[in-house]
């Protein structure tokens, strides 16, 4: 009898710890769009189409034709899925890094690259980006603002993403340097998809950042990170003043905004959608 209690504790403890384990990791749950595509219609739409699942909170005269900007069907997601799946002869990871310009590698391929204020979740949503692949290994700098040197990812033959450092708080000196040779200078750059924190919106920091986007003539994407854990008010709130703030006051600025959640995926689907047709990895007839 002794001995069978022991064994339920020793039991008890290790469920336990699985379960601690597990929380202390990140959850994948709705990471694949099988999985996402078995939630019901309305958590479906909130998951694929964040934007959307906002309209409900809005005034009836606000217009949201911008919401729909980029509007692939549920089968272009699901092929878009595809090039975030690793396999046999699609490798996916980590490729090299540069703290300049001339050692950067020389990619004839398509290039994404992801910029933003430090601590914006931009580590967590490649993260997020390649969880279908969790052999590769985002580099994430212990202390916000340190990171001093643009990872390149490859996707394959497909597309090249690029993590660059933060910027704003503690930022490298150099980085200003870096970055600005590298937005004139990468010729195979097809889009820079610009952080923005949703529970605070448009900082000091951000307006600089769209500035020299604006300046060098680069186009680029806004994308609302941490979603999950702005409150609906603040979160449709910065929503409607960024958006506003797109439309009048910018040239290059794509005028749909991705609002992401790194945790519950939501926005996820659409962004990977949205970075395979812009790299040229996938036409569609209606976007």
């Amino acid at each position: 009898m002794l001995q069978l209690q022991r064994m339920r504790r020793v039991a008890g403890a290790s469920c336990l710890l699985r379960r601690l384990s597990a929380t202390g990791r990140s959850s994948t749950k709705n990471a694949s769009f099988s999985e996402v595509l078995q939630l019901e219609d309305k958590k479906l739409t909130g998951v694929v189409f964040p934007l959307r699942g906002l309209e409900k909170y809005l005034a009836p005269d606000v217009n949201t034709a911008s919401f729909r900007t980029f509007s692939p069907g549920l089968d272009d997601i699901r092929r878009a899925e595809a090039l975030f799946k690793p396999s046999g002869r699609h490798v996916i990871d980590y490729f090299s890094s540069a703290v300049r310009m001339d050692h950067a590698p020389r990619l004839a391929q398509p290039e994404v690259c992801f910029v933003g204020r430090s601590n914006v979740g931009k580590s967590s949503l490649i993260k997020a980006l390649f969880s279908l692949a969790p052999e590769v290994e985002v580099r994430v700098s212990k202390t916000p603002g340190h990171t001093k040197k643009m990872n390149f990812f490859k996707v394959g033959k497909y597309f090249t993403l690029v993590d660059m450092p933060g910027y704003g708080y503690r930022a490298p000196q150099d980085f200003a340097d870096m970055v600005e040779a590298y937005l004139q200078e990468r010729q195979n750059l097809k889009r820079t998809f610009l952080l923005v924190d949703s529970l605070v919106g448009l900082q000091k920091a951000d307006h600089i950042a769209i500035e020299m986007l604006e300046e060098f003539g680069i186009p680029y994407v806004l994308v609302l990170t941490k979603i999950d854990k702005a409150p609906k008010g603040l979160l449709v709130k910065n929503v409607l003043e960024i958006q506003d703030f797109a439309e009048k006051h910018t040239q290059g600025c794509f005028p749909q905004l991705f609002p992401v959640s790194s945790i519950e995926y939501s926005g996820i689907h659409l962004l990977r959608c949205f970075i395979a047709h812009v790299t040229g990895n996938l036409p569609m007839m209606n976007s």
